[in-house]
């Protein structure tokens, strides 16, 4: 059964104003309406989805035929309105007589993102179930965001995000809508959380200033009191403790790497399963002594995805106050180059004591996590062990931006998984581990090649994961390979250009709903 959510709960974790959100099925009080906008087969015929809210069709469908409307996704079309000052029409593609909740969120998304440097809007869609709800409010919060912080003189774009938004619904006095929407603000907070670090460059994100900004958003959760604690070890530490992945990499840099761990337990009750989270955390990624072309390594600042992504959705979940137990870990290092960085044909010692040889200081990630995977598995024991990192090209090359690499040899919790995307919206593809790929890594001299070395094999993706295998044991393992859905070239739907906060609706919602 899917673990209720408590209703009692405010969150405010974000250095910018965040937008808020209300539930309603009263009288429309915004300045804007927002409601959607479907096609039907033949020239300019449209039915316009406004939910409850009865609009006049005979009114505005010429107009929106005029104005050369097509009802696709991510259109958005404003007319003057008449109870309001603004109408606006956001694209649910093909009419059917119930839309999918994905459809909800992407629309209410593209919306949002149109009205920056607006007040308030009501958003009045198809709300017939609580998971369309929750579909709507969470779109609505995610496409509301902006990324400012940097802008000074270029006021002209500095348009803040939509202040309040309404979602307008006739189940708006039921109690699982209304935990649904207190659900989608904290799960809409947390991935904001991810975006403005993917955000930030590098020059003001370290991975001892990475550190500070999860122990501080883990003290306004709570902290103790919420079941959540922070620890962090310093390069000393990691070194005499035998994390040479982490160190290794790290030790090209002037900022020096840090291993940030955030555990949470639930408080007053008995947890149900122990997870364990690993996240990349690159704060930034040159390619070391491997060096990348300068075209594009400016995306290189968003390497810490997987790191923001499981330490942000440990702290939702804490928040939820679901009966998990979590060990959050997020290795954090800057891969530069310096007369001190690993070298190709390195030999590093890992946790637990295998060899890895060093092939190409551009694979880093993977050096990282194996020290993650291999502490989580011999010293926690959990029933489910998670990385989650930007790790290889290929995967983006494979499955574009829309799908998340997953690798895991439990096909039972794959293809849960795979519900769990399609629902929350962080889309995930199962692949395959290839047990033939394996010769690839075998080294002359150390136990393993980090990276495949014979040119046949050319699944860089899956050898990449075949590479973390042999550090998480026996447990139930999911790699998520999201070097393609970390970052988007465009604004789409719910997601804008940059940091997209992926991740944290996955971790989060199965969670929530596991079984």
């Amino acid at each position: 059964m899917p673990f209720k959510v408590p209703c009692n709960f405010e969150v405010k974790t974000k250095e910018q104003e965040m937008t808020t959100i209300h539930l309603t099925d009263g009288i429309i009080k915004d300045e804007i309406l927002v409601v959607g906008l479907s096609h039907k087969k033949g020239k300019n015929a449209f039915s316009i989805e406004s939910g409850d809210i009865a609009l006049d069709a005979k009114k505005f469908l010429p107009l929106l035929a005029d104005l050369g409307a097509t009802g696709k996704a991510d259109e958005v079309i404003k007319v003057p309105g008449t109870a309001t000052r603004l109408l606006v029409f956001t694209g649910l593609g093909e009419h059917k007589a119930k839309f999918e909740d994905e459809t909800l969120r992407r629309a209410a998304g593209a919306a949002a993102r149109e009205l920056a440097g607006s007040s308030s809007a009501t958003f009045s869609l198809p709300t017939n179930k609580v998971s369309s709800v929750a579909a709507v409010a969470e779109g609505a919060l995610l496409g509301a965001y902006v990324f400012n912080k940097f802008r000074v003189d270029s006021l002209s774009d500095r348009r803040p995000s939509l202040k309040s938004v309404t979602v307008h619904s006739p189940l708006a006095q039921d109690s699982k809508a209304k935990a649904a929407v207190k659900r989608a603000a904290i799960i809409g907070d947390h991935v904001t959380i991810v975006r403005d670090l993917i955000n930030t460059p590098p020059s003001h994100l370290t991975p001892d200033s990475f550190c500070k900004v999860f122990s501080d958003l883990v003290k306004k959760a709570g902290g103790a009191n919420a079941g959540l604690k922070v620890s962090i070890a310093n390069e000393s530490q990691l070194k005499s403790k035998g994390y040479g992945g982490i160190t290794s990499v790290g030790q090209g840099s002037a900022n020096p790497p840090r291993l940030l761990h955030i555990s949470y337990r639930p408080a007053k009750v008995k947890a149900l399963k122990t997870f364990a989270y690993v996240g990349k955390g690159i704060t930034f990624d040159t390619g070391g002594l491997a060096l990348k072309p300068a075209a594009g390594m400016e995306a290189m600042k968003s390497d810490m995805s997987g790191a923001a992504a499981v330490c942000a959705a440990t702290i939702a979940i804490a928040l939820l106050k679901l009966p998990i137990a979590i060990d959050c870990y997020a290795p954090l290092a800057e891969n530069m180059v310096s007369d001190h960085a690993t070298r190709p044909s390195d030999i590093i010692t890992m946790y637990g004591g295998k060899t890895i040889e060093v092939i190409n200081p551009d694979a880093e990630g993977r050096l990282v996590l194996a020290d993650g995977l291999a502490y989580a598995d011999a010293e926690l024991k959990p029933d489910y062990l998670i990385d989650v990192a930007t790790l290889t090209g290929a995967a983006t090359l494979g499955l574009g931006r829309q799908y998340a690499a997953m690798y895991t040899r439990d096909v039972k919790l794959a293809a849960r998984l795979y519900e769990i995307g399609n629902a929350s919206g962080d889309h995930v593809w199962h692949m395959p581990l290839v047990d033939d790929y394996k010769e690839a890594l075998r080294s002359d001299i150390a136990d393993f090649n980090h990276i495949a070395r014979k040119a046949k094999y050319s699944g860089g993706s899956v050898t990449a994961a075949l590479f973390l295998e042999h550090f998480a044991g026996n447990r139930r393992w999911v790699h998520l390979d999201i070097a393609g859905t970390a970052r988007s070239e465009n604004d789409s739907g719910e997601n804008p250009k940059g940091g997209t906060g992926y991740g944290v609706r996955l971790l989060t919602q199965w969670i929530m709903n596991l079984k």
